[in-house]
């Protein structure tokens, strides 16, 4: 499983976690629905601040970990088979 720093706490998080049992407290990180405000997630980034996407298909998972400032993509319980998608493959192909 690749982990991903959690923003500026010096710890480190998988990089696709089922929302519910991620342990990390995400009250001091940006949690958003998706990629598309790029000024957030630089400025969050830029300070030190995980940011966190949450995502329930394959394509959105593969557009929040494109983002170098996405620290880690959460998937609902519903959709757990995200978690052993091959990243590679659905990035270059293959």
């Amino acid at each position: 499983m690749r982990r991903r720093w959690f923003g500026a706490t010096g710890r480190r998080v998988p990089e696709i976690a089922v929302e519910e049992e991620l342990d990390v407290p995400l009250g001091d990180a940006l949690v958003l629905d998706d990629v598309s405000d790029l000024e957030r997630l630089r400025n969050a980034h830029a300070a030190g601040v995980a940011v966190v996407v949450r995502a329930d298909t394959a394509e959105g998972v593969k557009e929040a970990l494109a983002r170098p400032e996405v620290t880690c993509v959460l998937v609902p319980e519903s959709a757990r088979e995200l978690l052993e998608l091959d990243l590679r493959a659905l990035t270059y192909g293959g």
